[in-house]
């Protein structure tokens, strides 16, 4: 092959020169685009594990209710947070299994239906109502808490400060509630669901004492339920 004229030469040298700058490019371009491509992975990566690792959110909060099963149907009663005595008093019971198989020994039509008395839990009736748990909590008796339907109050003997027995307690039954109790004993609680079991237990047969002939146990449970699943589950806003 000949030699190359001076024009030739300069066209081949640049030609030469393009296609190393092209070379040097095309690496550079890669380069930047693994850099960059590099720093995407890195940075889902670090997403994703800030993700995993972020706080959870806000807990909410749960009320405790109280459950109380009976052959006549479930009831659930809330506590109120004006008798903090009375309320801190009856879960501790409950959730030592203190009210479980002792019975309601007082059912009264139209007035209320009683129970909460260890005694009960024996076969001799002649001692029921005179049981508890060996003390009384202090009075708690608030005028805007009245002895309405379905309201819970805590049973007492005649002492003048009016103490409550320790865990003895009744459910008013009558749908016009009975306000001459009012002022007398404490009201702790509300039936706010499942009513109709204390009206349908103060109908059954029963002696002179008002006492069922046949045994109306109770298994009482505490129960954990936040504010909306009240609402939602059972209509009820404290």
């Amino acid at each position: 092959m000949g030699d190359l004229t001076g024009s030739e030469e300069n066209s081949h040298f640049l030609m030469c020169l393009s296609q190393g700058h092209l070379h040097n490019l095309y690496f550079s371009t890669m380069k930047s685009l693994l850099l960059i491509f590099g720093s995407g992975i890195a940075m889902c990566f670090f997403s994703a594990c800030k993700k995993k690792t972020s706080e959870p959110g806000p807990t909410v909060a749960k009320e405790k209710i109280i459950e109380i099963k009976t052959p006549y149907g479930t009831m659930y009663m809330w506590l109120y947070k004006e008798t903090p005595q009375h309320r801190a008093n009856f879960l501790k019971l409950a959730g030592e299994g203190f009210f479980d198989s002792s019975t309601f020994h007082r059912v009264v039509s139209n007035f209320v239906s009683q129970g909460g008395d260890p005694n009960s839990k024996d076969a001799d009736s002649t001692n029921d109502g005179f049981g508890g748990p060996g003390y009384t909590v202090p009075a708690e008796i608030l005028s805007t808490l009245k002895h309405d339907y379905g309201a819970v109050g805590a049973a007492r003997d005649n002492n003048p400060a009016k103490a409550s027995n320790g865990s003895q307690f009744y459910i008013v039954n009558n749908s016009a509630g009975y306000p001459s109790l009012n002022n007398n004993y404490t009201v702790f609680g509300k039936v706010f669901s499942g009513i109709q079991a204390a009206v349908d237990m103060a109908k059954v047969a029963k002696n002179a004492n008002n006492r069922p002939y046949k045994a109306i146990k109770m298994d009482v449970n505490v129960v954990e339920k936040t504010l909306e699943e009240l609402k939602t589950e059972f209509g009820f806003v404290p």
